[in-house]
């Protein structure tokens, strides 16, 4: 298997597990209306929701591993890293890694992030061959102050 069809598999994989455990997080519940009166107002973007949605993405990871295909979920130590969260799949002993993006259902917004870059040469030094994604998970804000996981892309950073 070539090493775009090895990453392509793994991709696959991981968009489909990640898809699978939106159905079971449903919807997260940020405030109430009473709490926000006036709505969202400049708080509906991705980035003011984006580190609870993370850690609803990797608690519910390691809950549901099993039954969403996985068999090894280990959140990333840092924060600050390359990614967030490493898995491996049933049967497979291959370390995928992925770092989890957000952004806003309806809203095209170009920014260019390129402040990882150090940390990407850093990350595939020991290993060139190291299976690392993006996941970027589409929210909509919704009326009831909650917010919802509506879908799941992922892209391989080496392409």
């Amino acid at each position: 298997m070539s090493t775009i069809e090895k990453t392509e598999k793994y991709r696959e994989l991981l968009q489909n597990c990640l898809t699978l455990l939106l159905t079971k997080i449903g919807p997260i519940q940020i405030g109430t209306v009473e709490q926000f009166p006036y709505g969202w107002r400049k708080a509906a973007k991705g980035r003011t929701v984006w580190r609870i949605i993370e850690e609803a993405i990797t608690q519910n990871l390691g809950k549901f591993a099993g039954e969403i295909g996985l068999q090894i979920v280990k959140p990333a130590s840092s924060e600050v890293g390359i990614y967030d969260c490493q898995v491996q799949f049933m049967e497979d002993s291959q370390d995928v890694y992925f770092n989890i993006k957000s952004a806003v259902k309806g809203l095209k917004v170009n920014k260019d992030d390129i402040s990882k870059a150090d940390g990407l040469t850093n990350f595939y030094e020991d290993d060139q061959n190291k299976e690392l994604f993006i996941a970027t998970f589409v929210i909509a804000f919704n009326e009831d102050m909650g917010v919802e996981l509506n879908e799941c892309i992922v892209m391989p950073i080496t392409w």
